[in-house]
This record gives C-alpha cells, sequence and structure tokens, in this order.
C-alpha cells in the first residue's frame, strides 16, 4: 500500500522559508506527476505546485518566483521549497501522485507575526 508523509511545515513570520518534505513508500514517484496541494479554511483545495518524472513543473500564479517544487529519486521523497512566505500562504498543504489519487496527510503551514 502506497503511503505518503508529508513533513516540515510550522509557524514562520511573513517573509520567512519553510521546506516541505513527501516521503513515499517504494519507488512509486519515479514514473508519476506529484503535486502539492494546499488547503485554507474555508477554501477548496488547490494545486500549489506539480513535477514530472522528467522534472518538468508547474506553478500556480500565486506562488510563482517564490516556491520551488524538486524531487529526489534515491530518497522517494518531493519537496517543496517555499520561501518569501505571505499571510495568504497559510493552510495545511499537501502532498499528491495525480495519476492514482493517493494523498498524505498534510502539514500546517502558518504565516503569522
Amino acid at each position: 500500500q502506497v503511503q505518503l508523509v508529508e513533513s516540515g511545515g510550522g509557524l514562520v513570520q511573513p517573509g520567512g522559508s519553510l521546506r516541505l518534505s513527501c516521503a513515499a513508500s517504494g519507488s512509486i514517484f519515479r514514473l508519476n506527476v506529484v503535486g502539492w496541494y494546499r488547503q485554507a479554511p474555508g477554501q477548496q483545495r488547490e494545486l500549489v505546485a506539480a513535477i514530472a518524472s522528467g522534472g518538468n513543473t508547474n506553478y500556480a500564479d500565486s506562488v510563482k518566483g517564490r516556491f520551488t517544487i524538486s524531487r529526489d529519486g534515491a530518497k522517494n521523497t518531493v519537496y517543496l521549497q517555499m520561501n518569501s512566505l505571505k499571510a495568504e500562504d497559510t493552510a495545511v498543504y499537501y502532498c499528491r501522485i495525480i495519476a492514482t489519487g493517493h494523498w498524505g496527510q498534510g502539514t500546517q503551514v502558518t504565516v503569522s507575526s
């Protein structure tokens, strides 16, 4: 059974940085597109960034230039480096294997002074 485990969330001040990690059991990331999503209170879950098996990436307009998605095949892990964080980035962040629909449990990111 595929398991995705996110980590790296926390409380950070505006302008700060965090790096989220999504670790998978097995090498399932190798052949799949992986996405980072977020859901703020009262809002729908939205796709923030995605990375394909070949390394191509896509970002939501709201995070372009601030967030970077990357993958480490040897560690079966996908990362989301988040810089210049804003209050509106506050949400629970989830990773997902888009083709199979597997979700992680989420990690809370709170941007506040």
